[in-house]
C-alpha cells in the first residue's frame, strides 16, 4: 500500500481499492485527515460531511466483504461544488442568500456520482452563483491557489481545482458557462473538461434549453477525468436536450488507459498562441514549448484559428439573458444581499431587448457555420485557456492584460468563453509552470461532440509532459 493515499490517481486508488489492498475507510480517514492539514489554508471545501462520508465507506467495505461487485468509483473521495445541489448537505451558491440552504434532493451529476460508489467529503468552493472566474464570496472568503497561497485559485470552480490539487479528493465535479471548468484547472494545474452541451444532462436546471452552461468533470489526469465523464455521462429522460449517445461501457476503472490510447499521427492541430487576444507574457513564454509536443507526438501543426467575430455578442447577450431568469426576482428583493458582479450582470440582462436576442441568435447560426467548416479541415484547436496566469488573491478581477485595458470582469476570460459560444467540447490540460512557479493550462477544443477524441489527444500530450505531476508544497 502507499505511504500516500492521497498522492494516488483516481484509477491507481481504485486499483488498490479493488485489490483490498486497501480499504475504503482507510482512504476516507487519510482523505479527512488531509483536509483537516492543508485546508485551513487553501479554503476549498468549505461544508464538510466527514461523519457520512465515513458511514458510506463502513457500509462500501462491507458490501466488498459480502462479494459484491464494486461500482466503477467504488471508495472514491470526491467533493461537489457548491452551486450543486446536495440533499442533506448545505449548499448555498455562494451567496448569503442561501447561506442555511440544505436540498431536500441531489442534482443528477451527485446521484449518479453516489450510485457509481463514490463518497463525498463536502461541498467546494464558489463565487456567488458562478459569476466571475475568481473564487470569492462574502460567506466564505477567498479559495487560495495551493502553488502560492497569495494567488486566485480560479474559478467559479476553483475550490473544485484547489482541492485536488491540494491532494484532498482525487475527483470533483465543476461547470462551465464561461470558463469555470478550465480557468481553475489551468490556474491550479489540474485538468478540466467542459463536454460538449448535453453530453452530461444538468438537473435540476435553470433553463432546459441552456446551451452555454454544461457540468462536467475535474481531476488531476486526463484518464481520471475520463473515468468521471463515464460515470455522469449519458442520456435522461428529465433532460430534453441530453445528447443519446451512452458512455462507454466500463467494468474497471483499469479499461480508461486503453480506452485513450490513440496514434496522434495524422491528427491536424490548428496552433493559436492568442486567439487574437491580449495575452500575459508569462504564458506565452509557458505554452510555447507546447506546440512541439504535439508535432512530437505525430500531429500535423498548423498555424490557424476559427473566426470568432460574433461569438463575444453571443456569448454576452444569452449570458445576461441567463442572469436576468435566474436572479432578477432577486435583485428587486434583496439588491443589498447581491455581489457586484451579479447585480451587474443581471442590470444588462433586463436591459435587453427582442432585437438584442434575435441578433445573439444568428450571430450564433453565423458562427456556428463558420467553426464547423474550419473543423472540417483539423482536428483540434490548443491555444491559451486562460490569459493570464494566477492573480493576486486581493484582486476582484484582472483589470489589464500585456498593456490592454479590461473593461468589466468578463473581458479577462475572452479565451475560454469565445469557446463557449461555439457549443464545442473543451479542455485544460496542465502545459508548464511560469518563472515564478504558477501553473498554466493549454487549451484543447475539439470537434463538435467529439469528446473522447479530444480526451485522447489531451491524455497524449499529458503523457508526454507530465506537467500535472508536479504537486504544490503545502507543508508550511
Amino acid at each position: 500500500m502507499p505511504e500516500d493515499l492521497c498522492a494516488q490517481d483516481a484509477i491507481t486508488l481504485a486499483g488498490l481499492l479493488r485489490g483490498r489492498q486497501v480499504s475504503a475507510r482507510e482512504v476516507i480517514t487519510a482523505s479527512i485527515e488531509r483536509i483537516l492539514a492543508v485546508d485551513g489554508s487553501v479554503n476549498a471545501i468549505v461544508t464538510r460531511c466527514f461523519d457520512a462520508a465515513l458511514a458510506k465507506a463502513a457500509a462500501a467495505d462491507e458490501a466488498m466483504a459480502a462479494g459484491q461487485a464494486p461500482p466503477l468509483l467504488h471508495g472514491l473521495p470526491v467533493a461537489h461544488k457548491d452551486l450543486t445541489d446536495t440533499a442533506g448537505v448545505r449548499t448555498t451558491y455562494g451567496s448569503l442568500l442561501f447561506a442555511d440552504n440544505v436540498p431536500g434532493r441531489d442534482a443528477l451529476i451527485v446521484s449518479r456520482m453516489s450510485g457509481a460508489g463514490a463518497i463525498s467529503l463536502g461541498k467546494t468552493n464558489t463565487p456567488e452563483f458562478g459569476a466571475g472566474s475568481h473564487t470569492v464570496n462574502k460567506l466564505f472568503g477567498a479559495t487560495r491557489n495551493p502553488y502560492d497561497l497569495t494567488k486566485s485559485a480560479g474559478g467559479s470552480s476553483g475550490g473544485s481545482a484547489a482541492a485536488l490539487a491540494a491532494r484532498m479528493v482525487c475527483l470533483a465535479d465543476g461547470s462551465d458557462l464561461g470558463g469555470s471548468l478550465r480557468n481553475p484547472a489551468s490556474f491550479c494545474n489540474v485538468v478540466g473538461l467542459r463536454p460538449s452541451p448535453g453530453r452530461v444532462p444538468s438537473w435540476p436546471a435553470f433553463d432546459v434549453a441552456d446551451f452555454l452552461s454544461v457540468t462536467g468533470p475535474m481531476a488531476r489526469t486526463v484518464a481520471d477525468v475520463a473515468l468521471l465523464l463515464a460515470v455522469i455521462s449519458g442520456p435522461d429522460q428529465a433532460v430534453p436536450l441530453a445528447l443519446d449517445a451512452p458512455p462507454p461501457a466500463l467494468t474497471d476503472p483499469a479499461q480508461v488507459p486503453a480506452l485513450l490510447e490513440r496514434d496522434l499521427t495524422g491528427i491536424k492541430v490548428a496552433w493559436s498562441p492568442d486567439l487574437g487576444l491580449p495575452v500575459d507574457q508569462d504564458v506565452r513564454s509557458a505554452l510555447g514549448p507546447a506546440r512541439q509536443v504535439l508535432a512530437d507526438l505525430g500531429c500535423e501543426i498548423v498555424d490557424a484559428a476559427p473566426d470568432l467575430s460574433g461569438a463575444d455578442e453571443v456569448f454576452r447577450t444569452w449570458r445576461a439573458f441567463r442572469f436576468a431568469t435566474s436572479y432578477g426576482p432577486l435583485l428587486t428583493s434583496h439588491r443589498d444581499l447581491l455581489g457586484a458582479n451579479v447585480v451587474w450582470n443581471t442590470e444588462r440582462g433586463l436591459e435587453l431587448t427582442p432585437a438584442d436576442l434575435r441578433l445573439a441568435t444568428v450571430l450564433r447560426d453565423r458562427l456556428a457555420e463558420r467553426v464547423s467548416a474550419f473543423f472540417a479541415g483539423v482536428h483540434v484547436l490548443a491555444c491559451p485557456a486562460v490569459q493570464v496566469p494566477p492573480f493576486d488573491i486581493g484582486l476582484d478581477w484582472v483589470h489589464e492584460i500585456d498593456g490592454v485595458p479590461q473593461r468589466t470582469y468578463l473581458d479577462w476570460m475572452s479565451s475560454a468563453y469565445l469557446i463557449s459560444a461555439t457549443g464545442l467540447p473543451a479542455m485544460s490540460v496542465p502545459a508548464g509552470f511560469t518563472r515564478t512557479g504558477l501553473p498554466v493550462g493549454l487549451q484543447l477544443v475539439g470537434r463538435r461532440r467529439a469528446d473522447w477524441d479530444l480526451l485522447a489527444v489531451g491524455h497524449a500530450f499529458e503523457t508526454a509532459t507530465r506537467h500535472g505531476t508536479a504537486a504544490p508544497d503545502l507543508s508550511g
